[in-house]
């Protein structure tokens, strides 16, 4: 019996473990509901749930081939071990994964496993991230050849072993999580990955470069990918390729003098050059998993733990902040499971500059918001919106310019905020500086059907703009961010960067 072992890979295309093992005998598919894992504070129900959406499709579509899915509860490899017992295992096929420090511990328990009972376990790659990478020279390249090789059609058939029960999906609330699903959530499966991707490729990608910025576009203007990149019901691989076919018959369109939407190409390159991101991100965590928990440039450790403010934290939260962007993305949030990467990007530096709130925290509460948590991509974000990796230019994002560059007339703010339905698209930045008579005629006393701002822009701007910067000029700091670009830094476009290179995002 070759067992399957899926993690974040709930696909049948282009998965190599299914085709591997395939070739060598009955195959058992396997789903295990880790408790490391749900139990974790950054796990919530929707992401069980989307994860049960994407198994109810794959085990049909394994058992329409003639093999067969097996569901567990328990840890790895306790799991591995009672199959084990009852049916005797040849092989484990997985692909490898850069998780957090549940995963890894998990994996090295399961290695141990495996060894202790001369079971080969192969392992593959599923992205563009290199383990044991001795330097960042050449990753771009090496990532290229990856992503350009031929893709795997799923296996012709499948034969499934006899003797082992299958057992069933469990529900969010089967595995003791009784928080709500985010209502209007992304749904997960093969086929929603599909039809996101071709919608993305054919229609809604044409204004990429254009509408990823805007809270009100990007719902349609991004591509909705991320959910499913990260629980892999479409291969990476297969969107690269996907992507650049598209922008092959682009120019072909073009050059034919077709009538097509000038935006076309650089949404395609710019749409590419983040699926790079994607690995470049997730290569830090591979590199150096302790940056779960500790700022990469380690100097910066610990910087604003002391001055932590629960009674801020509790207001970013739950969107009462008076600042309506921070407000309507945070509810945003909570119901969607999903906002784009500036508002991302802003919530967080608002939370760690505006309030100096620590990283760590801030950033568990948004991975246990987004559908889309990949942990190498956002602790590694997270870190570096906050200003201590010590190699990315400080960036602090104003709320009130963000409102006034992407939601001037506040059609996000109002869709999340209704209290603030009346407020005049001049004050919708900053209602707090109608007057107590406009504030009548708008509904919306601030105090009491809104709140004053938890802090004053411009003093909380210079305070933290000057104390991030004092810290990253100690020679400590700098010594470790010359280590950390070294490790860290992209090797793509190599240059010089800028002493003191700063934002203008006031």
């Amino acid at each position: 019996m070759q067992v399957v072992w899926f993690k974040r890979d709930l696909r049948v295309e282009d998965h190599r473990p299914l085709v591997e093992a395939a070739a060598r005998g009955p195959v058992l598919c396997l789903y295990a509901y880790e408790p490391d894992i749900i139990e974790a504070p950054e796990t919530r129900a929707m992401h069980i749930e989307f994860v049960n959406e994407c198994l109810i499709e794959l085990a049909d579509t394994i058992r329409n081939l003639g093999g067969e899915f097996a569901f567990r509860v328990g840890r790895m490899p306790d799991v591995l071990e009672a199959l084990h017992d009852i049916h005797p295992i040849s092989a484990l096929f997985s692909h490898r994964e850069t998780g957090n420090a549940a995963t890894y511990a998990r994996d090295l328990r399961v290695a141990d496993w495996v060894h202790a009972r001369s079971i080969p376990w192969h392992e593959y790659d599923q992205f563009g991230v290199v383990r044991r990478l001795k330097s960042r020279d050449g990753w771009a390249a090496r990532w290229n050849r990856r992503m350009t090789r031929t893709r795997l059609a799923s296996p012709a058939s499948l034969t499934a072993p006899s003797g082992v029960s299958t057992e069933q999906i469990r529900t969010a609330s089967e595995l003791d999580h009784h928080d709500t699903d985010a209502p209007s959530r992304q749904r997960g499966g093969l086929l929603e990955a599909e039809r996101t991707l071709r919608s993305f490729l054919a229609d809604r990608g044409a204004g990429y470069r254009y509408d990823m910025s805007s809270p009100n576009r990007a719902w349609e203007g991004c591509s909705r990918l991320s959910p499913h990149l990260a629980y892999g019901t479409v291969s990476l691989r297969t969107v690269y390729q996907e992507t650049r076919a598209r922008a092959s018959e682009v120019k072909a369109l073009r050059k034919s003098k077709a009538e097509l939407d000038p935006r076309w190409l650089q949404s395609l390159s710019s749409f590419q050059s983040r699926l790079r991101w994607h690995c470049h991100f997730m290569q830090k965590l591979e590199d150096e998993p302790e940056l779960e928990f500790h700022a990469l440039n380690r100097a910066l450790d610990g910087l604003r733990n002391p001055d932590f403010r629960q009674d801020y934290y509790d207001a970013w939260v739950s969107g009462q902040t008076g600042y309506p962007l921070v407000d309507a993305c945070m509810r945003a949030l909570d119901q969607a499971g999903w906002i784009n990467f500036r508002m991302r990007a802003m919530l967080m530096s608002f939370a760690s500059y505006h309030l100096w709130l620590p990283w760590r925290p801030t950033s568990q509460h948004l991975a246990s918001r987004f559908l889309d948590f990949e942990p190498g991509i956002h602790f590694s974000q997270a870190q570096m919106q906050s200003g201590v990796t010590g190699i990315n230019a400080v960036r602090i994002y104003s709320p009130i310019k963000q409102v006034h560059d992407h939601d001037p007339q506040g059609t996000f703010i109002r869709a999340y905020c209704p209290e603030l339905a009346g407020v005049p698209d001049e004050h919708i930045a900053e209602p707090h500086k109608m007057t107590p008579e406009q504030q009548r005629r708008a509904s919306c006393m601030i105090g009491q059907d809104y709140p004053v701002p938890i802090v004053e822009h411009s003093v909380a701007y210079a305070s933290a703009r000057r104390r991030i910067y004092a810290a990253r000029r100690t020679p400590d700091a700098r010594a470790e961010s010359a280590r950390v670009y070294e490790k860290h830094g992209s090797r793509r476009r190599p240059r010089k960067r800028r002493k003191g290179a700063q934002s203008t995002d006031r």
